[in-house]
């Protein structure tokens, strides 16, 4: 059984190796595979688009693990998501929502049940004692309903929206990847009606004419707008860090015009 980490615990401390040591003691025969564990820290939405874009590269049955949790040792729920075949593990917080996106899930189960945890229970560490040893449970054939009960509902986040007019789009920052490239929230589809050759992309001073087909087509240290393998706009800087440049954070706004 393949299971999936993702996290925003970094590679400096042990956390993510101690997560991989739990899964090894109860299914020594699990695979994992380390999607990131660069999510920025405690950014819910970076880490449920990460996995949202990712779990359609991964096989049926394969149990994805997320942490991102600033809410750990609060009332927030632990919970497994099971939709499309396959399971998702982490905090009731939105960080699974984005998986359900235009479906509803087979089922939703709080995470309730301690003979599944590792004990004692830390109040700061639900990787370590809920989210890893459920992951490993249940890649051993545990059935989904012996972990707690049915949910009817779960904490959801939304993708921002993108204003749209006739001859404009207006969108924003929504991830950036560890080379400094801008991810925004608007989408090839969202681009369809217009001329991509003479499309202006402007972020605070800085105005693209154009898309182009790869990072390639501008000028080392030039800035280049293009779609991205995730289907987005994105804005970088060819051989260059464009966030750490011009200092661009999460959330700045975006505008498309023709």
């Amino acid at each position: 059984m393949l299971i999936t980490l993702t996290t925003d615990f970094g590679s400096i401390d042990p956390f993510v190796g101690i997560m991989k040591g739990v899964i090894a003691r109860i299914n020594p025969h699990a695979t994992i595979v380390d999607l990131t564990h660069g999510i920025p820290p405690q950014n819910i939405l970076a880490a449920a688009m990460t996995l949202s874009h990712a779990i359609r590269y991964f096989p049926q049955k394969t149990i994805h693990v997320v942490v991102v949790d600033p809410g750990v040792g609060s009332t927030r729920r632990p919970i497994l998501i099971e939709v499309d075949d396959s399971y998702f593990i982490g905090p009731d917080n939105g960080v699974l929502s984005l998986v359900c996106e235009g479906q509803q899930p087979n089922r939703v189960i709080h995470l309730s049940n301690p003979a599944y945890y590792l004990k004692p229970t830390s109040r700061t560490f639900h990787g370590r004692d809920i989210f890893a040893p459920v992951a490993a449970y249940l890649s051993l054939g545990i059935a989904t309903e012996a972990f707690g009960e049915t949910l009817d509902d779960y904490v959801r986040v939304g993708r921002p929206k993108v204003v749209k007019t006739e001859h404009s789009l207006t969108g924003e920052i929504v991830y950036i990847d560890g080379f400094g490239n801008l991810f925004t929230n608007i989408q090839e589809q969202d681009l369809a009606k217009f001329d991509g050759e003479n499309l202006s992309i402007v972020l605070r001073d800085l105005t693209i004419c154009g898309l182009a087909p790869g990072y390639s087509a501008a000028a080392a240290g030039q800035p280049v707008a293009l779609i991205n393998s995730w289907g987005a706009l994105e804005i970088a800087l060819n051989m260059g860090d464009l966030a750490r440049r011009f200092s661009i954070r999460t959330g700045e706004k975006v505008y498309v015009s023709t």
